[in-house]
Parts: structure tokens; C-alpha cells; sequence
């Protein structure tokens, strides 16, 4: 079972603001490695709405060079069986050498909002956690590192969100699909159940409480930073020198 990040938890907000200041720096830093070497990544921005998750996406949106990360925002994929396998929108998305895709949301809606709105047969779950880990596992087979970060909140922060959000004119038009109450028993085995399914050797979880969003963001990078760190070459590719031509 993955444990809770607690790094950023207990700062001051002086001390916070340093952190993330830090991590940005740090972050820009170790993705020069990823892109002189070709190396591919993935995050993984996963959690109910009001967890805190695009507070920690701006800061690590500051950090990178924009030039070789996308974001991809996963709304509720509307389409007919018909129309291809569920993961092929998914497979369009992947990074090229260099670069980083990062999924506000992901394939786990499938097994999350999917699954808690009735869109998807109980039977087949199974089937969908099988199929995801065989892509998580495809992507780390080809040197694809995968940091999956999951946001988590409590019932208090998370309504007192969602009405500050149903307050704003702007926020409240914006928001596409019925949120999912953390409250809610059906979330909760759920959540229990991506975490005991998908949280695998090659692509485990990394849990963040959101209930503080700067606290969350520190440590949301700091997650970031340090499978940077494992994953990227700490030296810069030989250079191999064509010989001068005799004159």
C-alpha cells in the first residue's frame, strides 16, 4: 500500500513558499537531463475535484521548459465502444523522446467517476484495472518513466471548495461534470480499490493530502523531483566528434 507523502506538511507559509521557490529551481534543473537524453515521462494528476490538484500543476508548470511538456486535460470520453478501444486516446498522447505528458485526470476516471456514475459494468473492472496495468507496464518497458501522484482531501475542505466554486459566476459554468463527493461510501471503495489494483512494482501511487494546497504542491514536487532524480542520467551524453578531414 503506497504511503502519504508528509513533506510540506507542518511548514509555515514563509517556509512553504520558500520550499516551492526551491523546487521549482531544482525541478528545472533535473528535466536538462531528460532532454538532452531523450528520456520520456508521464505524471499523473489524479483526485476528486477540490483536492488541490491544479495548485500543485501551476507550480510544476512554472518549473518546466514549455517547450517539451503538454498537459492533457481527461474529461469524461463520450464516445461509442464503436469508435475504438477506451485507452486509444490515450496512446495519441504519449511523449517523444525529450519530452514530459502530463494528465490532468487520466485513464483512471475509467475505474473512478466512471465507475461511481454507472458508466461502467461492475463485471468489467477487472477487465480495466488488467488492461491499464499492461499499458503502465508497456510504457516502463520502453524507459517511460510514470510518477502517479493522488490527491486526497477531506469532506469539510472538499465541500467548502465546491461552494466557493458554485459562488463564482466563471467557476461555476466551467465545471463539466457532476463532482464526486469524497463523502460519498461508493468513492470511498472505489479509491480503495485503484489503490489495491493499480498500485503496482513498475507504477505505484503516491498519495498527497490536498486539504492544505500549498502544502500539497510542496509535496507534489518534491514527489516529482525525486523519481527525476532516480530515473534521469546525472551525466551529460558523450559527444562523439567527427574526425577533421586532411588538408
Amino acid at each position: 500500500m503506497p504511503g502519504r507523502i508528509s513533506i510540506g506538511e507542518g511548514l509555515t507559509p514563509d517556509s512553504t513558499l520558500d520550499a516551492l521557490d526551491a523546487l521549482r529551481e531544482h525541478l528545472s534543473e533535473l528535466q536538462l537531463p531528460q532532454i538532452v537524453h531523450g528520456r520520456r515521462a508521464m505524471i499523473l494528476f489524479e483526485g476528486p475535484d477540490g483536492s488541490g490538484k491544479k495548485q500543485a500543476l501551476r507550480q510544476l508548470a512554472a518549473s518546466f521548459d514549455p517547450c517539451h511538456f503538454a498537459v492533457h486535460t481527461v474529461d469524461y470520453d463520450r464516445r461509442h465502444a464503436s469508435d475504438g478501444h477506451w485507452l486509444a486516446r490515450f496512446w495519441r498522447a504519449l511523449p517523444a523522446g525529450g519530452d514530459t505528458a502530463i494528465f490532468y485526470r487520466s485513464w483512471y476516471r475509467r475505474v473512478l467517476d466512471d465507475r461511481i456514475h454507472g458508466r461502467i459494468d461492475e463485471k468489467a473492472l477487472a477487465r480495466t484495472f488488467d488492461q491499464i496495468n499492461e499499458f503502465e507496464a508497456q510504457q516502463r518497458d520502453y524507459g517511460t518513466l510514470i510518477v502517479k501522484l493522488y490527491f486526497d482531501v477531506s469532506p469539510e475542505v472538499q465541500e467548502q471548495r465546491l461552494n466557493e466554486r458554485a459562488a463564482d459566476p466563471w467557476l461555476s459554468v466551467a465545471q463539466r461534470d457532476e463532482p464526486i463527493r469524497v463523502s460519498d461510501p461508493a468513492y470511498r471503495r472505489a479509491l480503495d480499490e485503484l489503490r489495491a489494483h493499480s498500485n503496482t512494482r513498475w507504477s505505484p501511487w503516491v498519495m498527497i493530502n490536498g486539504n492544505d494546497e500549498a502544502q500539497a504542491a510542496v509535496a507534489a514536487l518534491s514527489a516529482i523531483a525525486d523519481a527525476w532524480e532516480k530515473a534521469m542520467p546525472a551525466e551529460p551524453p558523450r559527444l562523439v566528434r567527427t574526425p577533421e578531414r586532411a588538408a
